[in-house]
Parts: structure tokens; sequence; C-alpha cells
């Protein structure tokens, strides 16, 4: 697949695809994380002396009200300061104030176009992957590259529409993601362990097939731990469940009986206790510290680690402890550690745990979709 390194980048239009999606309040930023994610593939453009067109969605546009809070100015103010230089706004995704503005950037120079999501209205023309508006945007620079892994699990006009279109590699970023995913999954040093956490046994069941043939073992905790534990027999009182896959835990724990390891003991809204003393009117909501130690005994031997999911609902300290138990197991294992993106990113760094793990990916739904072992439609294309 080619890279960012493999063209001449000397007086070229180039078009990054970029994951500019930070969370922001009241018009200010307050995770810049993904934009600093970004100034690598960006800095190596302009040290190169390319025209750089940068494009990025933020948020949903699903109606005109969502424009205003979705707009990526207050992004372009933040990137100025990080790369010390100005970077010129455009508050348009396509028409001649946007043609005009990149037919006159000098090499060096750097663009960012409104959020692409603003063509959502009204008929999802960068969501559905409108072709007329993929071949706009392609017509717009000389190269693409898409460096927004955040989105790779997206068919959306900003780039597969774009890729179609025009000669394409990826950057920096996604680069780093395939490197850091792709043997862990598919060529894992062994003992080869999973967490899995979060809400629904739905989002996972992907996950759970494709990694259960291949894994060693999967410790399971997070609301999903309920639907387990309810298949295998355990009463589970108010605790999250998610019914409609009762039976396909119960599959699971029938054919892989020695590889799912589910939680000994618990943290209610009530008090600490064994799973099996759980009331009819008490919630799990984390895993008890009995439960940490069974995991232990599992991960301290691992040489492969993938982590996906909270265990418990950690944005509560009473909550927390299994989660933090978690990474600091982590912390002292020598290992490859890969923590998946979203809550599970987030609360890897919140608890101040990033440089206990090898990798931390910038892209929930795109590291889950490579852990049921989809293809990425956003990079398949660039192959």
């Amino acid at each position: 697949m080619k890279t960012i390194r493999d063209f001449d980048l000397n007086n070229k239009k180039v078009i990054i695809r970029v994951d500019f999606n930070v969370p922001i309040k009241d018009g200010v930023i307050t995770d810049d994380t993904r934009i600093k994610e970004s100034l690598k593939t960006i800095n190596y453009a302009i040290s190169n002396n390319a025209k750089v067109i940068l494009m990025s969605h933020l948020g949903r546009i699903k109606e005109e009200g969502d424009k205003v809070k979705n707009t990526l100015k207050p992004v372009s103010v933040r990137l100025s300061e990080l790369l010390d230089k100005e970077v010129k706004f455009i508050p348009a995704t396509r028409g001649s104030e946007l043609e005009d503005a990149i037919n006159n950037l000098n090499n060096g120079d750097v663009l960012l176009m409104e959020n692409t999501r603003f063509e959502d209205l009204p008929d999802k023309k960068e969501s559905k992957n409108d072709p007329e508006l993929g071949k706009y945007w392609a017509s717009l620079g000389d190269i693409y590259i898409n460096d927004a892994f955040g989105t790779a699990h997206r068919a959306h006009a900003s780039n597969v529409g774009i890729a179609s279109n025009l000669e394409s590699g990826i950057g920096f970023l996604i680069e780093k993601e395939l490197e850091n995913l792709l043997p862990a999954i598919n060529d894992p040093k062994r003992p080869f362990t999973v967490i899995l956490g979060g809400a629904k046994v739905s989002d996972k069941i992907g996950v759970i097939e494709n990694l259960v043939i291949k894994a060693d073992y999967i410790l399971i905790g997070g609301g999903m731990a309920f639907t387990f534990l309810k298949a295998s027999g355990v009463e589970i009182g108010n605790s999250l469940l998610d019914e409609e896959n009762v039976e396909f835990c119960k599959k699971i724990l029938k054919e892989h009986k020695d590889k799912i390891i589910l939680p000994i003991d618990v943290v209610t809204d009530l008090k600490e206790c064994f799973i099996t003393d759980i009331t009819k009117e008490e919630k799990g909501l984390d895993i008890g510290p009995k439960t940490v130690k069974l995991f232990k005994q599992y991960l301290d031997n691992s040489k492969t680690i993938i982590w996906n999911g909270p265990v418990g609902m950690f944005e509560e300290e009473k909550y927390s402890n299994g989660t933090k138990g978690i990474c600091e197991i982590l912390k002292n294992i020598d290992a490859v550690k890969i923590a998946g993106g979203g809550d599970t990113a987030s609360a890897v760094k919140n608890f101040g745990y990033e440089p206990a793990f090898t990798h931390i990916s910038t892209g929930g739904g795109a590291s889950l979709e490579l852990l049921e072992g989809k293809v990425l439609p956003g990079i398949d294309i660039i192959k």
C-alpha cells in the first residue's frame, strides 16, 4: 500500500483526510489529541513543499442548527498554534471561495475546509458517498492521502469517494495503526489474551466470533459480562441484560468453555459481593477485586494483550476500580499491549496509564471492525 512517502509532493496540491472530530464545548476544544496525532503527516507534507488541503468531519449534521456548533473554525485556530503557522480556514465545502483559495496556495501553505458533513444536508451526500461529490472533491487536488483512521470503516465521499478518483496513499497515523493492530490480531505472540468490556454483547458479537478462535483467553467484564453470566445460569438482578443474545452466549460458553473467563465478584449499586450473591434489586456496575486478581493470573503470562471496552462504569469513581485495576496489572507486564479506541482509550488516558501501552488506537469503530476481521473500505480502496 502506498504511503505519503511514496509521492513527490513538491508543488502538488495534496488533499489530506484527517480526523479532527474533537470534543468542543462552548467553542473551546476540550481534548486536542486527534489534532496532535495528525501533525506528523501534515508537517511532512509542508516540509516537502506541498500545498496542503485538509478535510475532516466534526459531529453529525442532521439539521441546520448543527452547523453552528460543528464548524471546524475552532480547530483551525488550534491547528495554527500547533503548527506555528497560519492555517487558512474556508467556511465552505465547495464553490468558488474554496476553489480560489486552493488555487492561490503557495508551497507549504495549509488550508482547512469546512466540516465535510455539512454536505449531509439535505441528502447525506458525504455519508452516503455521493459519486459526484467524491469526484468534485478529488478535482481540487493532485494527490489524496487518507490519515483518518477513525472513519476508515465508513465508505464516505471524503475517503472512498476521493480515492476512487485520485492517486492515493495513507498517512503516518493510519500506517501506525495498521502496523500495531494487524500483527497483534493475525500473528500474535502467545499466550494471546483479549479483554472485552462495554455495555452490550450485541456490540461485540463479531469480535467474539473472530477472536475466540485466535485468542488463548477472553476475559469478559463490563455490562456485557452479565449476559454471559445469565447464560451460565447466574442470577444477575437488575444488571444490564442483552436478552436477544443470551443464546449466543450459551453457545460460546459451551463451545469455548476453557477460553471464556467471567467475573467471580462484582460491585453493585448497593454492595461488593460474589456474583452468586446479587439480589434481584441490585445492579452490577463494576468487576470486583477478586475478579481483578483472577484476570491477573491470565494476564501475567500473556505476550499479546488486546483490550476493548472498560470493565465497569469507570466514569463514576466508585465503579472505576476494576478498570484501574486492569490498567495497574498491564503496567507491570512485558507484552504487546493494545487498547482499542473510544471509551477504552479514554479510560487509559484519564487514569494516567498511557505510557504502559504499546499502542492506543485513535479509532473506536475502526479498531473494532479490524478485531471483527472486517475490511476497512477507507483503506481498502487505496490498496
